[in-house]
């Protein structure tokens, strides 16, 4: 390159960016560039006036907080709950103003909630610092005046030389600059960053990969200049300066393949050279932190929604209050009785003011309507529920030795109302394990033996053959498509001993351990090894191969035309020994059947349909031959794409195309990805609780067609619905969607399949296939710029479906799919599940993200909500623990409202009992005790504890998912009925003590029973009916649900005796000293305790027996059936021999 190319201007600012011009013709602006001296060396004087940017260290910051601003950050963070916030202005206002309730009974509770969640958040906190600094402070060598220096990663900096050994990760992003292996290449897995787990290979900078000890790497002059930091992983563009002994360098051009990224580890390399470009938050790594949007629960909403309705009637009864105080006071001598007489100041005080302040007295007086203790009880019930998740041995899985992981527990009862689930093909329905099937060449089957346990059989080198053996010019082409499989992929052979070079495995014919970024590439070099040729190596540039004969045949690499989706095909240029150049391409048949001019297609094709109708993924194989004029026309197009530093991606696919053309045919391959274990039954129950399965994959409509129908997802009496580019070339888009508008809803009418079990045998089964070309003209706007009527009849079409595929979908197309049903006028509970890297952004669309730890990394597993072995998990997952934390949270939230308006609401009548005094009914321990201790464990248990079905029953019945779905437990209906319970059991508690004390009940002593003795008889039964209630709904008792309940009241009676019967010094009063044990001296009383409690609980009971006679639901008709089959099963254990001996009695 000239000197004039390859110098550079660069205008400097304060800024550390740089704006670079470039001279040559043809070149863009290059705008936002950084420039980097390689082991902080200058370039000869003269050269060009570079000026040092500042770059960051190479720390990098996960935790949210600091030591120093935890308390501030966190406080301001809880208080923006618009429930924390309420309470927090309740606990002042009763700090300011004189109100009827100590400040300890609002304080402590919040101080409980506000502690217990700031334990939690610091301790998760603390453990991101913690992870932090162990990467921080991990080892990295680096390069110090041509000696190997170590020190901790977090003083890593730009420019530094760094070192890093096989099994290593990278500490920072680096440019390669040279390896261990003679051809400059190291492998490198990127599990951690994009979830593929295979080796990639990378390649060090032309000029540099000669220098392999530190002492060479340090007399290294060069700069790189390169673009700032971006997220993109797969794309990096820049170029190296390499200063000579004289003054002009050389210019080479830096991409991806030469960028080693923080968190990939090093693999089958003993060590590598790089120079760090990009460091601690400026890494791609740190830039792809996606913070994951806070995903809210319908039970959630709903609670919220709940939550400001109980405000509305706590403000109503606060303003009710004061309204009728006024008008109270408003009868004269009522204001200021004898023994309550004002002072002169607040006789002169302003009306309005006295009005306000009395507002705020009654709304503390009432605002235990409002449950602080809830949000800790959910809390708590979510984070702990979610260890029967975990502890589940059902959903461990020994194969992979994963059990299922929690990310968070904000989500648990969302599993219990999922309607719609997106879900990957490769590697999610199937294994992700790749099997060579067989290959096809020139019309002729062939079949390799079969592999036992990944080993091959003894004897077994030869080739079942299923068609009759091809003649002279066949058997060319033969030889010739076993050669393009070993030489036109991308797969390595992992290091092993050598003998004189070659291996011993390759010797003695045992199959090499292959690693590649392809799983499909590895079975198709190892298929073909069993058919008799073997890939040995790549060294020196040369490909070794041994073919059948054992003589090892050697292929110059002359060039490699990269894969990728958009061409969907691979090729390979090579020099055999004999000096013939070959360009060996394969790929999908629909990419390379276009571009052949001769051989057997119709056979090929023909074969190719009938393996992807069966669901094996296809590949054809072509190859052409080059002449030295051809080959040098071809590798200079490619150098020119290659050298270009702007639209390097375009200008190679265009030299792609050019030189990928008039092919010959030799054949096809076929491989098998099996099915996963209980996939189908997965599918099966899934479809029948009435949840909607999509499948969304990348593949071929063919394979993935052949997948669901293998999977169940589709039947063989289903009709099959294609909304296809293909479709679309023969009509319009619009047609089409109205033809298949048209075929729907004649069969279903107007009703949707929601309606329907849809499994259900009176109408007619509909399946839709649609491919990501078409979705993408469903999802572009229009011309008169409106989208919406097609989006919505593409949903209609949907609606009336039993299934759907989504084949050929790039990874954005699965999250629009996923956000399509989300925003659709039902708004549905979606759930997506997959287990690549390319799943991640549906995962995250969802909102209920299930990543499987799978073959393709942990990248879906990190990103979701949950993580699970394997896809039939998913069935337990929702139809058992969903349906479980759904009912419980449920219960929980409906109990706390209900047990809360039971508490409250005898406060509200009081009021009209004592002149609107502001008067409390309950005493101060017991209002701040009511929620923490007194009712609080019980409905935790509960909420962790119930099964109103066993999970047997859930699994073997389906169907129950329906009872729940939609929210069905936390509708208007469900909630109105509690609170109306509430209110019921409060009226009863209040009236029914108010008529015992107007009969003047006395004691054995002849003393009459006080204000302090009448909230306490309230408050007894309120604790005894609330805690009942509670038992009347478990359906599962165990010794745990007894002790709770049962200690619960226990623990009551005791601490009302010790409360009431010691004088305690630190209280500034004694009112409530021998209440409770005179309460309990009276006969009446204890009657009126046990007859009001029977009352409250009357009506919930009567509604309970008559709705399950006459109305019950599909889980209350399965729990009938289970007592009856337990009444049996005991009759049947406990009177068998008498049964039996009169059976044969009357036999006889």
């Amino acid at each position: 390159m000239s000197s004039r190319c390859t110098s550079a201007v660069f205008l400097h600012s304060c800024s550390p960016k740089a704006v670079y011009k470039a001279e040559c013709a043809g070149e863009e602006n290059w705008v936002d560039s950084r420039t980097i001296y390689v082991g902080h060396h200058e370039p000869p004087p003269g050269t060009e006036a570079y000026i040092p940017q500042r770059y960051p260290d190479n720390r990098i910051v996960s935790s949210k907080y600091t030591f120093w601003n935890f308390i501030p950050k966190n406080l301001f963070e809880q208080f923006r709950r618009i429930a924390n916030f309420y309470f927090l202005i309740i606990f002042l206002v009763q700090l300011i103003i004189d109100t009827p309730t100590s400040p300890v009974t609002s304080g402590l509770p919040l101080l409980f909630v506000i502690t217990v969640t700031a334990i939690k958040q610091g301790y998760e906190d603390w453990l991101r610092h913690k992870a932090d600094n162990a990467m921080n402070q991990c080892p990295v060598h680096f390069i110090q005046h041509g000696k190997l220096v170590r020190k901790q990663s977090r003083k890593l900096r730009v420019g530094d030389i760094v070192m890093v050994k096989e099994d290593e990760t990278f500490p920072c992003d680096l440019i390669l600059l040279s390896s261990s292996r003679g051809d400059g290449t190291c492998f490198v897995t990127t599990a951690s960053l994009d979830g593929e787990s295979s080796h990639k290979t990378y390649y060090a900078v032309q000029d540099t990969k000669a220098f392999h000890n530190e002492r060479e790497i340090d007399a290294l002059h060069a700069t790189i200049e390169c673009e700032q930091p971006q997220p993109d992983l797969y794309k990096f563009v820049g170029r190296i300066n390499v200063y000579h002994d004289r003054n002009e360098p050389t210019a080479r051009p830096l991409g991806s393949e030469n960028l080693l990224l923080r968190g990939a580890t090093l693999k089958n390399t003993e060590k590598i050279f790089g120079v760090a470009i990009y460091t601690g938050m400026e890494t791609k790594m740190a830039l792809n932190y996606q913070a994951k949007s806070q995903k809210r629960s319908a039970v959630e909403k709903s609670m919220n929604v709940f939550l400001i309705v109980y405000l509305c009637i706590l403000i109503s009864k606060a303003l009710i209050n004061t309204v009728l105080k006024y008008v109270w006071q408003s009868e004269p001598f009522r204001d200021e009785p004898w023994y309550n007489q004002k002072t002169e100041s607040e006789r002169k005080r302003n009306l309005f003011l006295r009005a306000f302040t009395d507002f705020l007295a009654f709304m503390v007086l009432f605002n235990y309507i409002i449950p602080v203790s809830m949000y800790v009880t959910v809390e708590m019930q979510k984070f702990l529920g979610s260890y029967f998740l975990t502890w589940d041995e059902e959903m461990f899985d020994e194969d992979t030795g994963e059990g299922p992981l929690v990310n968070t527990s904000d989500l648990n009862e969302e599993l219990g109302q999922v309607e719609y689930v997106f879900t990957d093909k490769t590697g999610t329905l199937t294994e992700n394990n790749m099997e060579f099937i067989e290959c096809c060449i020139e019309g002729h089957v062939y079949v390799p033996h079969v592999i036992c346990n990944g080993q091959i059989l003894h004897d077994c080198t030869g080739i079942d053959m299923i068609d009759s053996s091809p003649g002279g010019s066949g058997k060319e082409r033969e030889e010739l498509f076993f050669r393009a499989l070993c030489l036109c992929h991308t797969v390595q052979v992992k290091d092993d001993d050598n003998v004189d070079g070659l291996k011993k495995n390759q010797l003695s014919r045992k199959p090499c351990v292959y690693i590649s970024s392809s799983p499909d590439e590895v079975a198709l070099v190892e298929g073909i090894q069993r058919l008799g040729y073997t890939y040995l190596r790549l060294k020196d540039n040369f490909m070794e191969i041994l073919n059948r004969e054992n003589d090892i045949e050697r292929f110059e690499l002359l060039e490699v035309l990269s894969f990728d989706s958009v061409r969907r095909r691979m090729s390979v240029i090579v020099k055999s020994s004999t000096g013939d150049i070959f360009l060996f391409c394969k790929g999908a048949d629909s990419s390379i059947f276009p571009r052949v001019k001769e051989g057997k297609i119709d056979q090929i094709r023909s074969r190719v349909e009938r393996n992807a109708v069966e669901g094996l993924r296809t590949l054809c194989v072509a190859y052409k031959k080059l002449t030295e004029k051809e080959y040098y026309s071809a590798h200079k197009l490619l150098q020119n794409a290659k050298l270009a530093l702007q639209d390097r991606e375009k200008k190679l696919a265009e030299a792609y195309e050019k030189i990928e053309r008039d092919f010959i045919l030799l054949g096809a391959t076929a491989v098998e990805d099996r099915l996963q274990e209980k996939a189908a039954d997965t599918i099966e129950a899934l479809q029948k609780a009435g949840i909607n399965v999509w499948v969304l994959t990348g593949d071929k409509m063919e394979t993935a067609a052949a997948t669901c129908y293998a999977c169940k997802l589709f039947r063989r009496n289903t009709q099959i619905l294609e909304l296809t580019t293909k479709k679309i070339e023969e009509q319009s888009l619009h047609d089409v969607l109205f033809d298949l508008s048209k075929t729907v809803l004649r069969h279903n009418g107007s009703l949707t399949r929601d309606s329907f079990s849809g499994l259900s045998t009176d109408m007619q089964d509909y399946g839709l296939i649609i491919d990501g070309a078409a979705l993408s003209l469903i999802m572009k706007p229009r011309q008169d710029g409106s989208s919406g009527n097609y989006r919505e009849l593409f949903l209609e079409i949907c609606r009336n479906c039993s299934a759907v595929l989504c084949c050929r979908m790039a990874p954005l197309q699965k999250a629009q799919i996923v956000k399509l049903i989300k925003l659709s006028k039902e708004h549905p509970i979606t759930l997506a599940i997959g287990d690549g890297a390319n799943d991640v952004s549906m995962i995250l669309e969802a909102h209920v993200g299930i990543g499987i730890i799978g073959k393709e990394g942990r990248q879906a597993a990190r990103n979701s909500d949950y993580a699970i072995a394997k896809f039939k998990h998913l069935k337990k997952m929702l139809l058992v623990h969903g349906h479980f934390y759904y009912v419980r949270i449920s219960e929980l939230v409906q109990y706390f409202f209900y047990k809360n308006v039971c508490f409250i609401f005898p406060q509200f009548l009081y009021q009209f009992f004592c002149g609107f005094s502001q008067q409390p009914l309950y005493d101060t321990a017991y209002l701040t005790l009511y929620n923490i201790s007194f009712t609080s464990l019980p409905i935790l248990l509960y909420s962790l504890m119930e099964q109103h079905v066993s999970a047997d029953t859930l699994k073997r019945e389906p169907s129950l998912y329906r009872d729940v779905a939609k929210n069905a437990l936390l509708r208007w209906r469900a909630f109105i009925y509690w609170t109306f319970l509430g209110v019921f059991d409060a009226v009863v508690f209040f009236f029914g003590a108010y008529f015992l004390f107007e009969n003047t009940i006395v004691t054995s002593n002849g003393q009459m029973f006080g204000n302090w003795t009448f909230g306490t008889l309230v408050f007894t039964v309120l604790v005894f009916t609330v805690t009942l209630k509670l038992a009347l709904d478990t359906q599962y008792w165990t010794w745990i649900n007894h002790f709770m309940i049962w200690g619960s009241l226990l623990f009551y009676i005791i601490f009302s005796l010790l409360w009431g019967g010691i004088i305690w010094p630190f209280l500034n009063y004694q009112r409530m000293y021998y209440v409770f044990m005179q309460m309990l001296s009276s006969g009446p009383a204890w009657l009126g305790i046990i007859l009001l409690i029977t009352v409250s609980l009357l009506p919930d009971v009567l509604k309970k027996v008559l709705c399950r006679q006459l109305w019950p639901t599909a889980t209350e008709r399965i729990q009938k059936s289970m007592r009856h089959k337990t009444t049996l099963n005991a009759l049947a254990n406990s009177d068998g021999p008498l049964l039996e001996g009169n059976l044969s009695a009357s036999e006889a």
